[in-house]
């Protein structure tokens, strides 16, 4: 975490509240300035599974390595300190990691996106993914954040913990995707259908600098298409989707330079696409306008449950 004081307290509720019990939480500063850490440790004080890591500031990838290092646990979950986890997610996805077997390295789940408030905004993608997931993570980006993810131990030091290059390269973002891809190398995936996690959107967190989360993609996306020409076609479509994403984000937080920087890119190499893209997706805004001014906005974690 860094600088979380508006939001650690909910995601630490969300952890501490798991039907799957016997936990190890480590909580990871990244040098926070604001009340976080105090925050935190009055949660050790309620929850004796609760405990403070601190570093200096090094970013996502050197923090979510920093707290595998801090756990002799035998499965790994991440959690961004502003995200949510429903009840059931570790249980569910242990029993699905177990029922894969060995060769089954990650489980993710589906996720719901959420305001400062806690209200869904959108539902996120349902991927049915298992086995061999390298192609279709060539192709686009269903998981959608670490906050996601149950891995072993071992898939995590195969995969050589996270890569703190992109930050340094001063692209920080895409941690998440190129952990994923780096699994998926190795080991099969394993898949929840349940929206399990929270994915909280709210301006002024990492996710919010379009720009930069699409250079940190473009990154991991070229990596993996020196590694796998095969896939290259694949590959084009997840960058001219991340592209189109990042736009609209760009635009939803105002980030009006990113916008026209992302949507000049995306007219020029997909003009045909990027064009349908962009009409339907207005359309899709102002339907969920509509029903956001019709207060037909659920709150979480009413629908954490769904399945389909």
């Amino acid at each position: 975490m860094r600088n979380a004081e508006r939001t650690i307290a909910a995601t630490l509720d969300s952890i501490s509240r798991q039907t799957h019990a016997n936990l190890d939480i480590v909580v990871v500063d990244d040098e926070s300035t604001d009340g976080s850490v105090a925050i935190v440790d009055q949660k050790i004080r309620q929850d004796r599974r609760v405990r403070l890591v601190r570093q200096k500031n090094a970013g996502v990838a050197a923090a979510r390595n920093t707290g595998a290092a801090a756990t002799a646990a035998s499965f790994l979950a991440f959690v961004d300190a502003d995200d949510l986890w429903a009840p059931t997610k570790i249980a569910f996805q242990l029993d699905a990691l177990r029922q894969g077997g060995p060769t089954a390295g990650l489980a993710y789940c589906w996720f719901a996106s959420i305001d400062q408030n806690d209200r869904v905004i959108s539902f996120g993608p349902q991927p049915l993914v298992e086995g061999d997931a390298m192609k279709s993570l060539c192709a686009d980006n269903w998981i959608g954040n670490g906050s996601s993810l149950l891995m072993r131990r071992t898939a995590f030091e195969k995969a050589g913990g996270y890569d703190p290059a992109l930050r340094a390269r001063g692209a920080q973002g895409a941690e998440d995707l190129l952990m994923c891809f780096r699994v998926a190398e190795h080991f099969a995936f394993a898949v929840v259908p349940r929206y399990h996690v929270g994915y909280r959107a709210t301006p002024g967190n990492m996710s919010s600098d379009s720009l930069q989360m699409f250079r940190s993609t473009e990154l991991v996306l070229d990596e993996y298409r020196r590694k796998y020409p095969e896939h290259a076609a694949d590959i084009e479509h997840h960058l001219r989707n991340a592209r189109h994403w990042f736009a609209y984000r760009a635009a939803a937080t105002r980030r009006r330079h990113d916008v026209r920087t992302l949507l000049t890119g995306a007219l020029q190499r997909h003009p045909l696409a990027s064009a349908w893209h962009f009409s339907t997706l207005a359309l899709s805004v102002a339907r969920g306008r509509l029903q956001r001014h019709l207060g037909r906005r659920p709150r979480w974690p009413l629908y954490t449950e769904v399945v389909w």
